[in-house]
């Protein structure tokens, strides 16, 4: 070795030593914090209990990480399956676990050909490892179900395979209580949006409800009781879910925002941010950055429903520089680096930061910020683009500038023709409904009166074949309060009022909703509801911290 590269040599083992002793005293104080934290707050993640073949005193480990995965904290759940395999190799039935987590929400879709490739990897190594009981051989062969032939077999086509094979296990091992638990989650995950009876919800509902009896401290009997109740009609039932499942499992982020789904959808808002603050802040203190913009996206819907714009613009900034609010050493990662992460890792967390800004301006109709708002993209998530797309072309009408919401508009017809051919039709379907929308309201720009009610209309019975996903508190903008406000415009309050009312069965407490309604009534000449729905939106409203101009008319 001649002199120079010598001189390298040692340089940069000057320059590596140097770099571990600065980011050592970092390493130590976070896992001292970490640490304290732990006594501070000893983990609670309710009650879980799986029989396993795994090595003798391996059970308390094995329980714990099916507890998260049961809480969807799926990296942490990861992490611990992975512990048990640590002691035990030949654990075949932790490989099962570590795939389910890494298959992850259930209710999201867009599994990449990545995460499908690595999940099918881990429990071809379950299946080499050779399960010691036919029981857990079932529980395997299940879960590859969700993996099988992925490159030649559709998501839905594979998800409902593994329901019938959870099925089958679940009659085979009838005193198996997690078999039925997972079962019941594969019900309610395959629920189709455009069924109205909700059979699949109300089937995995009664298998959950009667698992609630036997185990009431389960963690995932009321995690899926909730799934299964997330739709408006069914909400009510979910209620004593919600108020039980934060205090099952208080050291799980996801256990703290879930029950804001109900509240969400009674139209509950103070109890949707009292849950969702807690959520948002143990995932800053878990350095869980896709359950921290879950939970806010969730917080800054309840925030504007009540006009508490200021809490809810401190939610978009936090939104918009989230990696110092991760906590750990994410508070040391480039902005356009953690966004980076974020956009690839998790559509729904995606999908959290290009939806809250658009909600915040879009409740407030603040039409020149919308126009303004920055184009959020996630390559596998591309409906998450049309979510700006859409607040963009509704701003550029409104505000009489057609020509910009039609280029806004073709942006839509090309996302939904990738969400097509990709045969990712839930979200095809959402998107058609955003271009619908806007076109509507563009037509109106341009003076189409019948184009844009029969647009708007057919976006309207779109939108009630269909449901909300799992990733977000409720459409963007609903199309019945839109097609409301474009009666409105037309001084037809009376069939106005008809729109805001069914927008209020669907969506409880809605702000614009409930003062569309009011105002419509108020013009219709109806001052009974009038006064109603205004006294209704000033108590949704009581602890506003902005007097919003259609409060000053409540007044």
């Amino acid at each position: 070795m001649n002199r120079n590269l010598r001189n390298r040599y040692r340089r940069l083992r000057w320059a590596i030593l140097v770099l571990a002793l600065a980011i050592a005293p970092l390493a130590v104080y976070f896992t001292v914090q970490d640490h304290r934290r732990s006594n501070l707050y000893p983990e609670k993640l309710g009650t879980v209990h799986f029989e396993t073949s795994c090595a003798p005193g391996i059970a308390p480990k094995f329980d714990r990480a099916l507890a998260l995965l049961h809480s969807f904290e799926f990296p942490a759940a990861i992490d611990a399956f992975h512990v048990v395999l640590q002691e035990d190799r030949t654990c075949a039935i932790a490989y099962w676990g570590i795939a389910l987590s890494q298959w992850g929400n259930p209710f999201a879709g867009h599994r990449t050909p990545k995460m499908l490739h690595e999940g099918a990897a881990i429990l071809q190594q379950g299946l080499s490892a050779g399960a010691r009981t036919e029981r857990e051989s079932d529980y395997i062969a299940a879960a590859a179900e969700l993996y099988k032939n992925a490159d030649a077999v559709d998501e839905s086509t594979r998800a409902l395979n593994y329901e019938r094979a959870m099925q089958q296990l679940a009659q085979k091992y009838p005193n198996d209580f997690e078999a039925q638990i997972f079962y019941a989650l594969a019900l309610a995950q395959n629920a189709q949006p455009g069924d109205k009876t909700y059979a699949r919800q109300l089937q995995a509902a009664a298998i959950l409800e009667n698992a609630s009896q036997k185990q009431p401290d389960h963690p995932g009997v009321t995690h899926y009781l909730i799934h299964a109740y997330d739709t408006p009609s069914l909400a009510p039932r979910g209620l004593n879910a919600a108020l039980r499942y934060a205090s099952i499992a208080p050291s799980a982020p996801h256990a703290l925002h879930m029950p804001s789904h109900i509240f969400t959808r009674v139209g509950d808002w103070q109890s949707s941010i009292d849950a969702n603050v807690a959520s948002a802040k143990a995932a800053r203190d878990q350095h869980s950055p896709g359950e921290l913009l879950h939970a806010l996206d969730y917080l800054a819907y309840a925030y504007l429903q009540t006009a508490q714009d200021r809490s809810a613009k401190d939610v978009v900034e936090q939104m918009q520089s989230a990696g110092r609010y991760v906590g750990g050493w994410r508070s040391y990662a480039p902005e356009s680096l953690f966004r980076f992460f974020i956009r690839r890792a998790s559509p729904a967390a995606a999908f959290a930061l290009a939806a809250t800004p658009a909600r915040y301006v879009l409740e407030r109709e603040a039409w020149t910020e919308a126009s303004a708002l920055e184009v959020y993209t996630a390559p596998e998530a591309p409906y998450t683009e049309a979510i700006t797309r859409f607040a963009r072309a509704l701003s550029f009408a409104r505000s009489g500038d057609p020509a910009s919401a039609r280029r806004e508009i073709a942006e839509l017809e090309k996302l939904h023709a990738k969400l097509a051919a990709n045969n990712d039709l839930y979200w095809a379907e959402q998107v058609e409904i955003e271009r619908l929308s806007a076109s509507a309201w563009a037509a109106r720009a341009e003076g189409k009166q019948e184009d844009a009610l029969s647009l708007m209309r057919l976006a309207a019975e779109k939108e009630d074949r269909t449901e909300k996903s799992a990733v977000t508190p409720g459409p963007l903008k609903p199309a019945r309060e839109l097609l409301g406000e474009l009666l409105l415009e037309f001084d037809q309050p009376q069939l106005a009022l008809k729109e805001f009312e069914a927008t209020l069965i669907q969506e409880p407490n809605r702000f614009r909703a409930i003062y569309g309604a009011a105002h419509a009534a108020r013009l219709a000449g109806d001052g009974g509801k009038a006064r109603a729905y205004y006294q209704r939106l000033l108590l949704v409203c009581r602890n506003a911290e902005v007097n919003r101009p259609e409060l000053q008319e409540a007044r």
